[in-house]
């Protein structure tokens, strides 16, 4: 039988992180400056990309959706690919050149100076997204990266969340609140709604 203690651990453990983001100006600060980016990015005609692998691939997918289709109202789709979702293409890099090359060939074929790349991993170590972080540098584009409390990442990033855990699964919760916070905040820039 299941422990409701461990239950109600996990939820006060999600609560007490999800306040101390809530709280950090610094952090706060770090996505409204991401949002803004993002916001420049497309203004310009540009793109983005965005990559993870397992749970940070989820997390890709419907960003980029939100931002295609749309978040909070209707209006016009922004330019987003996840990289995540071919599985043609995935498997036909993975087989060629490796799976720590999967990223990386699709951001030097889709990117573009000026692009942006938003690279999610809650480690900051994932070799795949570090290549890929590191191409988008060399072709020009910014690259915006969420990780946890610490990662490789870091250094190859313009603008980061760095999330003060080392628990996937609550690093996740806030990868995704805060781009779902980003999503909103561009979409009203953009648009001009309330």
């Amino acid at each position: 039988m299941s422990d409701p203690d461990a239950v109600s651990r996990h939820f006060n453990a999600s609560r007490e992180l999800l306040e101390r983001v809530a709280g950090d100006r610094v952090l706060l600060a770090a996505i409204g400056g991401i949002a803004d980016r993002i916001a420049q990015t497309l203004r310009a005609g540009s793109k983005l990309l965005i990559a993870g692998n397992g749970g940070s691939a989820a997390d890709a997918q419907p960003v980029a959706a939100e931002f295609l289709s749309r978040f909070g109202f209707d209006r016009n789709p922004l330019p987003a690919i996840a990289l995540t979702t071919d599985t043609s293409v995935l498997t036909a890099i993975g087989n060629d050149y490796g799976f720590e090359r999967v990223f990386e060939r699709q951001v030097r074929g889709l990117g573009r100076k000026g692009d942006a790349f938003i690279a999610i991993s809650t480690s900051g170590r994932s070799p795949n997204v570090l290549a890929a972080l590191a191409a988008a540098r060399e072709i020009g584009m910014t690259t915006i990266g969420f990780c946890g409390s610490d990662g490789k990442m870091l250094a190859l990033c313009d603008l980061k969340l760095a999330v003060p855990s080392e628990e996937t699964g609550l690093i996740q919760q806030i990868h995704i609140t805060a781009l779902h916070a980003i999503c909103g905040i561009v979409e009203r820039e953009l648009f001009a709604k309330g």
